[in-house]
């Protein structure tokens, strides 16, 4: 038996499938590594194939094995090897609160990939969240403001409001909804309080327990910007222990749909596989023009430089439309490149045509 959607499609129809499914509860992306149809991709979401390149012929064993790999990684499965890959969606950030500490978080966490979203309910505070760059502002009664709030367990949900009652009105929703993270800026007295009364007021003691309050790392910060990062890092720590790959940022996708330079020639180069220090985990992406511009990084350095002229190479090649490179970086090299550490990294690169 097998499972085929559809007809075969090219590359830039099957990510403009998965550009519009990111934000669904399971992506799976299965790349064949190696033989002749290295480079055919499967992609699954929640246990059914929506798109696929290739033949798009999966029988139910080789499926089972795909779709029930734990972790992104190299699997060999039925004398195929495979690149599995299980997408992150962008982790959502909902601050209720738009005070100095929560202007100062929505800087650092839009930096580092968040999808940022306030909730105030005073004017002059929900204009400032705008100014420092949050990507939607709600300003209504927190109460009203969350009803709109899903939640999803890619959901961050941090309480920084004004006062004790806000506080508990934020947290009397969102304990009822899925979430990655609840963290409260409180101190370890008024946290403990709150706690009690919730708790009797049949609150489950231990999603209270678990709530990330005081919130932040503890690195002994003070002013709103060192709180912060403080609070910035523990978000940080929380998203990365899930083994799944970063996903696409929005301007790679725009080049991997064809909405910019469909007719320029390019090489997806993606990390597979990575030893020693290297920089960026696997599942890491860089796009190489045919001029040589590039969209998104794989580390930087002579390491990402030589990934650079092996897709530049691939590109000349005329028989050959993917191949898996290894970068090497000794420590020395690493010290020359201004880095901290080295290490090697596999690269599958494949044309995009």
């Amino acid at each position: 038996m097998t499972e085929k959607r559809g007809e075969s499609m090219n590359l830039f129809e099957l990510y403009k499938i998965i550009n519009e499914n990111l934000q669904q509860k399971s992506n799976l992306l299965a790349t064949v590594l190696e033989g002749e149809v290295a480079g055919t991709r499967y992609f699954w979401v929640d246990g059914e194939l929506l798109g696929y390149t290739g033949t798009g012929e999966v029988n139910e064993e080789l499926k089972t094995q795909i779709t029930e790999t734990p972790q992104s990684g190299i699997y060999e499965i039925e004398g195929q090897k495979f690149f599995i890959e299980h997408l992150k969606r962008q982790a959502h950030l909902v601050i209720c609160g738009g005070g100095h500490v929560s202007q100062q978080v929505i800087k650092l966490a839009g930096k580092v990939g968040f999808h940022v979203t306030v909730l105030e309910d005073r004017p002059y505070f929900a204009d400032r969240a705008r100014e420092a760059g949050a990507d939607l502002v709600l300003c209504d009664a927190f109460e009203k403001s969350l009803q709109g709030i899903a939640g999803t367990p890619d959901t961050y949900f941090l309480v920084v409001t004004r006062g004790h009652r806000f506080d508990r009105a934020c947290l009397e929703q969102i304990l009822k909804k899925p979430y990655a993270y609840v963290g409260m800026m409180a101190s370890r007295g008024r946290s403990a309080l709150l706690k009690k009364q919730m708790a009797g007021d049949g609150f489950d003691r231990k999603a209270l327990d678990e709530m990330h309050t005081p919130v932040g790392l503890s690195i002994y910060a003070e002013t709103p910007e060192e709180i912060a990062v403080s609070i910035v890092a523990e978000l940080i720590q929380i998203k990365n222990q899930t083994k799944k790959t970063a996903g696409y940022d929005s301007l790679l996708m725009e080049y991997l749909t064809g909405v910019k330079e469909p007719g320029q020639p390019k090489v997806l180069a993606t990390i597979i596989a990575r030893r020693g220090s290297a920089p960026r985990s696997i599942g890491t992406k860089m796009l190489v023009l045919g001029d040589g511009r590039i969209i998104g990084t794989i580390g930087g350095g002579c390491m990402e430089s030589e990934v650079q002229h092996q897709c530049l190479r691939l590109l000349r090649e005329e028989n050959e439309k993917s191949r898996i490179v290894c970068a090497d970086m000794t420590v020395s090299q690493a010290e020359d490149e201004g880095m901290v550490c080295g290490g090697t990294i596999d690269v599958f690169l494949e044309k995009f045509e």
